[in-house]
């Protein structure tokens, strides 16, 4: 079972990397993109036959992390002799350190065959290299808390929070600024002093609604 709150890297949101390589006159397009659940992996393996529909071979393989549990691994060799595509596709996923992740690589045969090696090869390569293009963000876990601040100190406060690191998550302004801060759940102690120290004790940090957490990219 993974760590729930262990940070990982995963591709920026938005981003969809293509790159192709060429072998005995075979083509092998690689596409990779964000996916952090099957929905979305299916979405991009669909996506590339879309684009490609005369193609012989759309291989796959995918990763995704699922909290408090193993991450989700798929791979397909879609028509090539087995082991061949996928596995070496995911094995190449795995040791990139890539999670939420998803790679197709497209293949229009060339009328030379690769064996088994060959091929092994090829689909491995044609996903590293496209790795390399892969832009990444990391995904850390931060513990949630709330801060109620008179409307003449919020904006001073804020900045001295911001300032070692804290993140604003939402403000409701009614009689007080009510703050949701979002920060390293090692660093609680920390944040404490930081607004007591602040608002000479005027202001204490306070969980929401018990402990809770969320997820910061960046």
């Amino acid at each position: 079972m993974t760590d729930t709150f262990t940070p990982y890297e995963l591709p920026r949101p938005g981003q969809v990397v293509e790159h192709e390589i060429e072998i005995k006159r075979s083509r092998f397009i690689t596409r990779i993109a964000r996916a952090q659940n099957e929905d979305e992996a299916r979405a991009v393996i669909a996506s590339a036959r879309e684009d490609y529909p005369d193609a012989r071979h759309h291989c796959s393989a995918y990763i995704y992390r699922v909290e408090g549990a193993q991450p989700v691994e798929r791979s397909s060799d879609d028509g090539e002799p087995a082991g061949t595509a996928g596995i070496p596709m995911l094995e190449t996923l795995r040791g990139s350190g890539l999670f939420d992740v998803a790679a197709v690589v497209t293949r229009y045969f060339g009328g030379t065959k690769l064996g088994t090696g060959g091929l092994v090869s090829a689909y491995s390569t044609s996903v590293s290299e496209a790795l390399d293009m892969v832009e990444r963000v990391t995904r850390s876990p931060k513990r949630l808390g709330q801060v109620a601040l008179p409307h003449a100190d919020a904006g001073r406060v804020e900045g001295e929070l911001r300032a070692v690191g804290v993140d604003v998550i939402d403000v409701e302004y009614a009689t007080l600024a009510r703050y949701t801060l979002a920060f390293a759940p090692e660093d609680i102690e920390r944040v404490r002093e930081k607004i007591a120290a602040a608002t000479r004790g005027s202001a204490e940090l306070k969980d929401p609604d018990g402990i809770t957490y969320t997820w910061v990219e960046g």
